[in-house]
């Protein structure tokens, strides 16, 4: 290793170190306002307690950074190889993930005691000298690991809500009331040429191996609307008697809602007075008209999109159109494309099947079960959420859940 290489090492290895406290340090800070209960309660399969996500991205760093390049390593807790694998059948066994709130053992305690020891060792191995070779091998699973922590940070978010909500006094985790959103505005349609176009991830920046590789695809003209569903809009629905309709719903949908009796959004609930309420990360609140209709199924944002005459959106054509907004940092020619609410509001839900790209294949070992083993019976959601970490979003990611899934920050923009 020669001295310029030696200095550039060092300058990466110095913005990996930081770059790692911080993203460790946000976890910790979600988990601050909670108590150690709340932290390891489950509500349901689907979601985890605060204090597993803790423990497994923790397990994350240990398994393929520390396992792999510390001498002489030596596990924090043989045990916790079982009990915080999640789905890696390659690393081993796991703890069933409908049980994980039953894991009193080892307590919130010995869990944050976990992080502080992974957060020391990997601290120390980022500071020792490696070949080139080892070095950038190191620096990439380290990217993956502080990805892999942030999905779980949105994750702690909306798994904290459905605890809360699950919880007959209704606690909020945020002390403060939501602000108000400002008036939505009327609804326009931006209008694309499509063409053949080319979809996924082609920058040197980080992505996920879902998004590759980039591909040509041809796109049908079409239109997305301008900005995602309001609750008011998605109200009309509700009042219409869209959940008493089986017209406007697919028919696996539609068994579902019958089963399930649903009426309205999982968190939407009326008062005593008739009153619409929507419970969130600040309580039980009145309805936002304007704010965006969030925690919607698929099947119920393909319902409302029939409702209404429209459709949604292909993964494809949300990717083409963010790609050239002003929003996603397009040229100044497409400065008059104006898309708004495409991040940092709520995923938005895609008519796409959660499916490989043209020419993907998975990674050797056990990391190659990270996204492709997934790819069935799942929809692709585009954009990113108001709990998403910053930095965390681009126009290529794909997100995925089934089509029932409603406890995530999950919306409709309309497409035609």
């Amino acid at each position: 290793m020669n001295v310029q290489t030696a200095r550039s090492h060092l300058h990466e290895t110095s913005d990996l170190t930081l770059r790692f406290a911080a993203v460790r340090a946000l976890s910790a800070a979600l988990a601050a306002p909670l108590s150690a209960e709340d932290c390891c309660a489950q509500s349901m399969p689907d979601a985890s307690p605060i204090k597993w996500h803790l423990a497994h991205t923790s397990w994350f760093f240990e398994t393929f950074i520390l396992e792999r390049f510390e001498a002489n390593f030596q596990p924090h807790h043989p045990a916790f190889r079982v009990l915080f694998n999640s789905y890696y059948n390659g690393i081993g066994d796991k703890h069933a993930r409908a049980q994980r709130g039953l894991l009193t053992r080892p307590s919130f305690a010995e869990v944050q005691a976990y992080r502080r020891d992974v957060d020391a060792r990997i601290t120390a191995l980022l500071a020792q000298p490696l070949a080139d070779a080892a070095h950038a091998e190191l620096a990439g699973l380290l990217e993956l690991g502080l990805q892999h922590e942030q999905q779980h940070q949105e994750l702690m978010m909306t798994d904290v809500l459905h605890l809360l909500w699950c919880n007959p006094l209704k606690p909020a985790y945020c002390a403060s009331p939501h602000p108000v959103s400002a008036a939505a505005g009327e609804l326009q349609w931006q209008s694309f040429k499509g063409g053949v176009v080319q979809i996924g991830h082609a920058d040197t920046g980080f992505c996920f191996d879902n998004e590759m590789p980039a591909h040509r695809q041809f796109i049908e003209p079409y239109a997305l609307a301008s900005r995602l569903v309001t609750n008011r809009e998605y109200l009309a629905f509700v009042d219409a008697g869209g959940y008493q309709n089986p017209a406007w719903w697919l028919s696996e949908g539609w068994d579902w809602v019958q089963t399930q009796q649903l009426t309205q959004p999982l968190y939407w609930r009326t008062d005593d007075t008739a009153a619409r309420q929507v419970f969130g990360l600040h309580g039980l609140q009145s309805l936002d008209p304007d704010a965006a209709a969030t925690h919607i199924s698929y099947f119920e944002a393909d319902a409302y999109a029939r409702w209404t005459g429209a459709r949604l959106p292909t993964e494809a054509e949300w990717e083409h159109a963010a790609m050239q907004s002003s929003a996603a940092g397009a040229t100044a020619r497409h400065a008059a494309t104006e898309l708004k609410q495409l991040f940092a509001t709520c995923w938005q839900w895609t008519s796409s099947s959660y499916a490989p790209y043209p020419g993907y294949a998975t990674a050797a070992g056990a990391l190659g079960e990270y996204n492709g083993k997934f790819m069935s019976n799942q929809y692709v959601l585009r954009g990113s959420s108001c709990v998403t970490p910053e930095g965390h979003s681009r126009a290529t990611y794909r997100n995925f859940f089934p089509a029932t899934a409603r406890w995530q920050f999950s919306g409709i923009r309309l497409a035609r």
